[in-house]
């Protein structure tokens, strides 16, 4: 029993130490830097729809901002992207992990850990999930990115967060997402061709997302 409360310790001090932070210092709430609609507008050979996410999901998620895109090809969907971005986190309105909503919305965690994926030249470790609805698998990516950083880990986030809401007042961040169906009965593992070429297209979208993300986001100091 003494083991494993050493072992959640660290991660309640963090959580502990950010929620006082966030609740006793007023943030800086910072603006985009351009608008969210430039992001990803158009593809190539595919068609691009707008998807709305209601006042009401907007309200208990917190976000300030949102851009949610389908893209089909042949009247099918070929992928998803969602970027959720904050002005600034407070308690009661920080962002909400994937890892936590998914199976919310149905979806099945069948295997999950992370990727290295190059971006201009620069390595970035995302989140990378195969998901699961009743018949139906996906490839998930996601991560957060803000405050000149591309992160993965939530604990490496909370962290990141409660350091620059002590030394800088600042909060603003962005949940990126990428999610590609499967195509035929996936066997939910990297061996499946159909998962190979999910993770192929996954890999290519969150190249120019991440890009283009940036390219919108508050510029900062933080390292």
């Amino acid at each position: 029993m003494m083991q494993r409360f050493r072992a959640y310790l660290p991660a309640a001090i963090l959580l502990a130490g950010s929620l006082l932070i966030l609740r006793s210092r007023s943030q800086a709430a910072v603006p985009l830097a351009g608008s969210l609609t430039s992001v990803m507008p158009v593809v190539s050979g595919y068609e691009v729809i707008d998807q709305k996410i209601s006042a009401r999901e907007q309200a208990v998620a917190g976000m300030s901002d949102y851009i949610a895109r389908s893209y089909r090809r042949n009247g099918a969907v070929a992928f998803t992207t969602l970027v959720s971005y904050y002005e600034r986190q407070t308690q009661g309105s920080t962002i909400h992990s994937p890892r936590n909503c998914l199976p919310g919305a149905g979806w099945e965690i069948v295997n999950g850990g992370t990727k290295v994926v190059m971006v201009d030249g620069v390595p970035r470790t995302i989140n990378r999930y195969i998901l699961k609805n009743r018949g139906a698998t996906a490839v998930a990516y996601y991560w957060y990115q803000g405050r000149g950083r591309v992160t993965a880990s939530e604990y490496v986030v909370k962290w990141n967060l409660l350091r620059d809401a002590a030394l800088a007042g600042r909060t603003e961040e962005a949940l990126v997402r990428v999610v590609v169906p499967v195509d035929g009965r996936a066997q939910a593992s990297a061996s499946d061709a159909g998962v190979r070429a999910a993770d192929n297209t996954a890999e290519s979208v969150t190249k120019r997302l991440m890009t283009e993300v940036e390219g919108v986001l508050p510029r900062s100091g933080a390292e």
